[in-house]
């Protein structure tokens, strides 16, 4: 990627190491703080707070505690006796005297910065020692030629151990004066109508806030740079949609024999938005081009019957297809589930996993090559080397966001015409929906399944923690099965798997062996033996953290209890405590909370007991915690933002889109003058795989 990047944009994506003053050990720093090694990544590394450095008062009238900026003589120097004793400069104006004391000091540096006699301009916070007043360590020392510059509003940042802003400003100083004049890509109504300045200026004014106000994302420069920002991720999702659309697909037309039996032998009737959505996906089917749609739905709204119906289409049309599961257990369950229906109406169903070796194996690639199975169900091992169907139609992926634009490219890269269905069980909202799957079609699962029951949802403060112990006792006594879920502590999997391990300790000395644990620095295959174990029974309770968030289905579990649960997001409160109440018996889920509780998290706790719709509470997680935190970093496939904010900048989302999508009907290539600085556009945010694509295509 980048390789063939405009010359302007260079200097932006040189390494830090090309600044003055930083070296390797710096560079390392910097990338640590900022995300990247390069310059522009400095350039989305947003100020978060300010310092006012304007109170310029006579030493006479400093408070102590005030951040002062004032001019003074330099009288004398006073070394420490030793090496653990301060070095003092004594300083002084018309109305009194301090000392500026600086420890571990070098003093050849300090007799050149202050020279006796002379008048400097130094600017700290000063305390009160004694009798005296005192400056430790000045943030800055300069001539009098620097004293506006030193008298000015300076910027804070986000910074990492070893770091200091000093660094971080000098380094962005030197940045800002390198920032090409890019060729304007917006629209003139645009920038006049929202008063934005030209893209360079937007960057210079987000280093340089002259108030509180200034780092708001509400701002003019703010929003601008946002909005480029937005504006790449459309253009880029639609050249991709585009590309994808393009290709030539099949009409794939069943005639609804299979669709037909297996609805007759469904123990229920389909809901209104299962009816809906599958009318839409085989429309889309018996289109000449390819499909790519999302199928989203709720907890339990039933996508995987939806999905099989859509299969069925394909099989009725005398050719084959797929569904893609995200682990081994999701596939078997999956298997499980399909086979029960799809088998007695005469559908040959296998299951292909990493775990299948030598003849067995061959033997299923045999008759998948000589269309002897309508649909395969197994892991990304489906896509790989030496697996050949004899007429793939539909690929069913499940659970999307481990399933970035990337991989659905390859997907449709196939060699034969596919039609790519994506499953995702986590609602995002709708403004999400655009920036994150906008080279797809969405359908929506908005509608329960009759007979799902309420899951009774409590509050409990961590203090009575020896009360949930026992009533979890009570369920495990009728034969019941429980999670109890341990949070993220920190970003570290060891410190999350540690918590886990300790809850698991405690609670196994009281229930013994009937206790399982499950956490993400378990391999794959042992975490699945467990979770086989708790699907069977052999474990009733399990402790996990939140890999169990995704999919698993055990209708024997009633009960969910969170640990920590103000420290988890809404949206996966909401997916945890899908997990219990799949079965006809009452399911209840417990939050235990530290008090006492913030704002925020008070209101994430209300909301779920409110309500559990999962769209609504989407929206509400949008509004309470902003976009970064719900797509969360470590889901792949989801875009990561720099300096857009989507709660804030929301209303900018379907005018970027809009845009793009006027811009791409007039000029599908980016070849006119606009186009080429859309293309510039593309490369800044580093969406230069949809150019990659367009010369390909």
């Amino acid at each position: 990627m980048g390789a063939m990047r405009p010359e302007i944009l260079h200097p932006l994506f040189a390494a830090h190491t090309s600044l003055p003053g930083i070296g390797p050990r710096f560079a390392k720093l910097l990338e640590a703080a900022t995300g990247g090694p390069r310059i522009v990544d400095l350039l989305w590394h947003l100020p978060t707070g300010i310092i006012d450095r304007r109170a310029a008062p006579p030493i006479a009238a400093i408070e102590p505690g005030m951040l002062v900026t004032v001019t003074v003589r330099v009288e004398a120097h006073v070394p420490g006796r030793n090496r653990r004793q301060p070095y003092k400069v004594t300083v002084s104006d018309e109305s009194g005297r301090m000392s500026l004391v600086f420890f571990h000091a070098r003093p050849d540096y300090l007799e050149r910065a202050l020279p006796v006699g002379e008048l400097r301009v130094v600017s700290g916070k000063a305390e009160r020692f004694g009798a005296g007043l005192q400056m430790t360590h000045p943030d800055h020392i300069g001539s009098l030629e620097e004293i506006e510059r030193l008298r000015a509003i300076e910027p804070t940042y986000p910074l990492t151990a070893g770091l200091s802003q000093t660094v971080v400003s000098k380094a962005l100083s030197t940045a800002l004066d390198r920032l090409p004049v890019l060729t304007e890509w917006h629209d003139r109504a645009l920038m006049a109508r929202e008063s934005w300045l030209p893209w360079q200026d937007a960057v210079r004014s987000v280093h340089r806030p002259t108030s509180e106000a200034d780092l708001l994302p509400t701002t003019a420069a703010r929003r601008r740079i946002g909005y480029d920002e937005l504006l790449a991720n459309q253009l880029a999702l639609l050249i991709v949609r585009g590309r994808s659309r393009g290709r030539s697909g099949r009409s794939i037309k069943g005639d609804g024999t299979l669709r037909r039996k297996i609805e007759a032998a469904l123990p229920y009737t389909l809901t209104g938005a299962q009816r809906r959505s599958l009318a839409e996906i085989v429309a889309d089917m018996e289109q000449p081009t390819r499909m790519l749609r999302l199928l989203q739905g709720d907890v339990g709204s039933g996508k995987t019957i939806v999905a099989l119906l859509a299969m069925l289409s394909a099989v009725e049309a005398g050719a084959q297809a797929a569904l893609m599961a995200p682990t081994e257990i999701l596939a078997r369950q999956h298997m499980v589930t399909i086979s029960k229906l799809a088998v007695p109406a005469g559908v040959r169903v296998e299951l292909l996993t990493g775990r299948d070796k030598g003849r067995a194996r061959e033997n299923l690639l045999e008759r998948l090559k000589n269309g002897e199975v309508d649909v395969l169900i197994g892991t990304h091992a489906l896509f790989q080397e030496g697996v050949e169907f004899k007429d793939l139609a539909l690929a069913v992926v499940d659970e999307q966001h481990r399933f970035g634009v990337h991989q659905r490219l390859a997907l449709t890269e196939q060699k034969a015409a596919v039609d790519v269905l994506v499953m995702s069980a986590t609602p995002i909202p709708r403004t999400l929906t655009l920036t994150v799957y906008g080279d797809m079609d969405v359908s929506r699962l908005d509608e329960k399944p009759p007979g799902r029951r309420v899951i009774d949802t409590r509050t409990v403060s961590l203090a009575r923690v020896d009360e949930v112990i026992a009533a979890v006792g009570r369920k495990l006594q009728q034969g019941e099965r429980v999670y109890w879920v341990c949070p993220l502590v920190s970003e570290s999997e060891v410190l999350d798997a540690a918590a886990a391990e300790e809850r698991f300790h405690h609670l196994q000395e009281r229930f013994g062996h009937r206790v399982g644990l499950a956490h993400g620095k378990l391999k794959a295959a042992e975490r699945d033996v467990v979770m086989e174990r708790f699907k069977s029974g052999e474990v009733s309770l399990l402790v996990a953290t939140t890999v169990i968030e995704v999919g698993v289905d055990v209708p024997e579990a009633t009960l969910m209890v969170i640990e920590h649960a103000e420290r988890f997001g809404l949206a996966q409160l909401h997916q945890l405590r899908g997990r219990v109440g799949r079965g006809g018996t009452e399911s209840a889920c417990l939050l235990l909370y530290a008090p006492p509780l913030g704002e925020a998290a008070k209101a994430r706790l209300s909301i779920l007991r409110e309500t559990d719709d999962g769209f609504r509470i989407a929206e509400e997680d949008l509004r309470l915690r902003g976009a970064g935190e719900i797509l969360g970093t470590k889901q792949s496939g989801m875009p990561q933002f720099r300096v857009a904010d989507l709660a804030a900048h929301a209303d900018l989302l379907p005018v970027a889109r809009d845009d793009a999508q006027a811009f791409l009907a007039q000029d599908p290539e980016l070849k006119s003058e606009r186009g080429n600085a859309l293309r510039t556009l593309l490369y800044l945010f580093e969406r230069d795989a949809a150019i990659t694509l367009m010369r390909s295509g």
